[in-house]
């Protein structure tokens, strides 16, 4: 079955699936490999600009095998959240923010961007109608994945003629299966994730399959994941994983600055929020691993972790740098990091009020 949805200037055709998929056991959730039964499609090409956007049946994508996503790297993608709140409705977590992240990563590879109010609509559109998705047991959320690929056919670096952007949604438990266990972190003294006047501000595949071959050594050894250091000097401290980095050294917490290098969370941003409103001492500035050794040491550094959307708070209870552990708050989950993981949480489970207008119901 096929119906439009029209508003004001916003035209969205859906098309029912026919074939509806078996909602899985909420308890046993991983993360990522399960899909709801629509997605939404929107093509691009030169000179015509964005067609209508349309939600259709999760289904394959049928991609030109020369399409420039798969050469040359032309693809973006976002990452968000719609949680099932205490009195059962559902609300997206800073959907706008993170739509507008998207956009900066489209510009930075030469994609088109989208109106993102239009994108917002659409995104709200797609998740009211999955909305019987979204789980209903402790912990667990949709995870949104918007992206834009180039689908034009072609050999030669260059840009695209024609894109796609299109949205799917997946029901996930927690990222970690520690859930929010500390975890062992290893600091990648090689390899890096970006470079200065890179990409590594914008979210695009490149940066993640640069970091798959330092996560793998380091799983082996039994860490989570790895901590990037800067790749021109190898001193200065980056991000966790996936994920920003944040350590509380004496009373104050530290998180390296946005200089271009390090992706802009959305997570993060709240945090940092959260703690000024607080009263917490905050200081957004370069860090070096020796200056982590040195707190470590005298017994200063308290706590460390990553923010990020998949995980929310991702305690940290040992680093290893070069073959050194740095035991952190003894290995156990710091109060802070708590603390924040459960002002976070309440806010988007609306078990709190929601002072900042984060959670934008669908």
């Amino acid at each position: 079955m096929t119906r439009t949805i029209e508003a004001a200037e916003h035209v969205l055709q859906i098309e029912h699936t026919l074939s509806p998929r078996l909602k899985p056991d909420e308890h046993t959730l991983g993360f990522g490999t399960v899909f709801t039964d629509h997605m939404l499609l929107q093509s691009y090409r030169a000179g015509e600009g964005w067609g209508a956007a349309r939600i259709a049946p999760y289904a394959p994508l049928a991609l030109d095998p020369a399409a420039g996503a798969l050469h040359y790297g032309q693809s973006v993608f976002d990452g968000l959240k719609a949680f099932r709140g205490a009195d059962g409705g559902v609300r997206l977590f800073r959907p706008d923010t993170h739509i507008a992240r998207l956009c900066r990563s489209a510009e930075r590879l030469c994609m088109p961007v989208p109106d993102a109010a239009a994108a917002l609509r659409s995104l709200r559109t797609l998740v009211a109608l999955e909305q019987e998705w979204v789980p209903r047991a402790p912990g667990n959320a949709l995870y949104i994945r918007p992206a834009i690929i180039a689908t034009e056919g072609f050999l030669g670096v260059r840009p695209a003629q024609e894109y796609l952007y299109f949205v799917i949604l997946s029901p996930v438990g927690a990222y970690y299966p520690e859930g929010m266990a500390p975890v062992k972190i290893l600091v990648e003294d090689v390899q890096v994730r970006a470079v200065e006047g890179g990409l590594g501000a914008a979210k695009t595949g490149a940066n993640y399959a640069a970091s798959l071959h330092a996560g793998e050594r380091a799983r082996r050894r039994g860490f989570s994941q790895v901590l990037w250091l800067d790749g021109r000097e190898h001193r200065y401290l980056e991000e966790v994983g996936a994920m920003n980095l944040m350590l509380r050294i004496k009373d104050e917490v530290v998180t390296p600055p946005l200089s271009g290098s390090i992706l802009p969370g959305v997570t993060r941003d709240c945090v940092l929020t959260l703690l000024r409103a607080w009263g917490v001492p905050v200081s957004e500035r370069p860090i070096t691993i020796d200056e982590v050794l040195a707190a470590s040491h005298d017994c200063t550094l308290r706590e460390v972790w990553g923010t990020g959307t998949a995980a929310v708070i991702s305690p940290v209870g040992e680093l290893a740098y070069l073959g050194t552990p740095i035991t952190v708050n003894g290995g156990r989950t710091g109060e802070l990091t708590q603390r924040l993981y459960d002002a976070l949480t309440a806010i988007q489970y609306g078990r709190a009020t929601d002072p900042y207008g984060w959670m934008v119901p669908v």
